[in-house]
């Protein structure tokens, strides 16, 4: 029985100690539990944070540069006629750059619908028309707009919100409240400067 315990072990360490490379009480004891999971531990914790990083940091700046950026073609037609509106000293009920007429709401504050008060949207936006007076006419019907702003901004619920496109939504209802509430159409766009919901 001796000679067959001895065979098997000879050719072994030939090659090198066999039992070495073995896991358990018989070969060489193998590295920490912690240290073989270390790398996996690292990139559980590390991927979700660096994810974070790169679309907090690097895409969400990026996309919203490309967002508030007017259209090329939007940019080019605007040029002329801003110069346009310089050579001729215009500039009457334009907005503050030179964009097209318009008049802006600052810090509205509603409660969203069915949330008992405990949610409300915060927004700031410019209502911009082809009607070169239309910051007068929303300047003498101030309390009516607010009012009709007031009236679509807090029916909106949080799942209203939370839908995509509901920003565009938004836009509609204003722009086709406004016009109902003046009787003709004057308002054709509004942007959002700030919306916030809390």
């Amino acid at each position: 029985m001796a000679a067959k315990t001895e065979a098997p072990a000879a050719p072994a360490k030939e090659g090198g100690d066999a039992t070495a490379a073995l896991p358990g009480p018989a070969g060489a004891p193998a590295k920490g539990g912690m240290a073989a999971l270390l790398p996996v531990l690292a990139s559980v914790i590390l991927a979700p944070a660096v994810t974070f990083a790169t679309v907090e940091f690097v895409v969400l700046p990026r996309l919203l540069k490309k967002l508030s950026a007017p259209p090329p073609a939007a940019a080019a037609e605007s040029a002329p006629a801003a110069a346009e509106g310089e050579a001729k000293g215009g500039g009457e009920g334009k907005g503050e750059k030179g964009g097209p007429p318009g008049y802006q709401f600052d810090s509205v504050v509603v409660n969203l619908a069915g949330t008992m008060g405990t949610r409300y949207l915060k927004t700031s936006f410019l209502v911009t028309g082809a009607d070169p007076k239309i910051k007068e006419l929303f300047e003498a019907n101030k309390p009516r707009l607010t009012d009709v702003t007031l009236n679509v901004l807090s029916s909106l619920t949080l799942a209203d919100l939370e839908e995509p496109g509901s920003k565009n939504v938004i836009r509609e209802r204003l722009v086709g409240a406004y016009n109902q509430a003046l009787g003709h159409k004057v308002a054709d766009q509004v942007y959002f400067s700030d919306f916030v919901i809390q």
